[in-house]
């Protein structure tokens, strides 16, 4: 988190967001504060249920992991107040997304040009996902994978491989990293031949390298494109 989004949770009256998330917060939020919880696909609920918080005028923190801007609830909470008119004025507060907290902990993959795209095909579909895929491998950007792999989600990770190695060599580095700077986090560092061998799941964010990606010992670099 960010200081900021650090020190504005815990002065709101009340914390909106995923359960996972809000368990996370264990030790920012006070007893004195309201929470209002809610499971996988209640983001509608939770942006309507934090809009009526402020209705009656409670300050409200949405939280999202990492930035709410990045597949988080900002986007739906700007839609939701411009759509109904209610004169409210969000304030987006930036976070750490999981590419940024990812590549830090890999070296510096991300220092040129990337792509993110997230495999949940959840909200888009499916085939969109696929086509975005196919641009960022032929256009040669570094690509953060986001929500990689589920439960009942298997295969999308299976075929996103196999989109990259039509345009990357075998042996391009990729980073593979678990529960990103959350204090439980692992990390490896493979090739696209063989990146679906480390356990990948929803807490996985995944860096595929572009073609001047290399590694040097345990770091994962993309150069800027400095004369040395």
């Amino acid at each position: 988190m960010s200081r900021k989004a650090y020190r504005m949770v815990q002065k709101t009256d009340v914390v909106v967001g995923y359960r996972t998330y809000v368990d996370l917060l264990e030790e920012v939020i006070s007893s004195d504060q309201e929470i209002f919880s809610t499971g996988m696909k209640g983001e509608v609920e939770r942006a309507e249920k934090a809009i009526e918080f402020s209705g009656n005028g409670k300050d409200v923190a949405v939280v999202s992991s990492g930035d709410p801007g990045v597949y988080g609830m900002a986007g739906l909470i700007v839609e939701l107040v411009e759509k109904r008119g209610l004169g409210i004025e969000p304030k987006i507060v930036p976070g750490i997304t999981s590419a940024s907290a990812a590549a830090a902990s890999l070296g510096a993959p991300l220092t040129n040009d990337f792509a993110a795209v997230s495999l949940s095909d959840l909200l888009t579909p499916w085939k969109k996902i696929k086509e975005r895929l196919a641009g960022a491998a032929e256009g040669d950007f570094v690509t953060a994978l986001y929500n990689p792999r589920s439960k009942k989600r298997k295969e999308q990770i299976e075929i996103a491989r196999k989109i990259f190695l039509r345009h990357r060599n075998p042996k391009t580095p990729v980073g593979i990293v678990r529960s990103a700077k959350r204090g439980k986090e692992e990390k490896t560092i493979v090739v696209l031949d063989t990146m679906l061998e480390p356990e990948i799941d929803m807490l996985t964010t995944v860096i595929i390298g572009n073609s001047r990606t290399y590694v040097a010992g345990d770091t994962m670099v993309t150069p800027r494109g400095y004369e040395l």
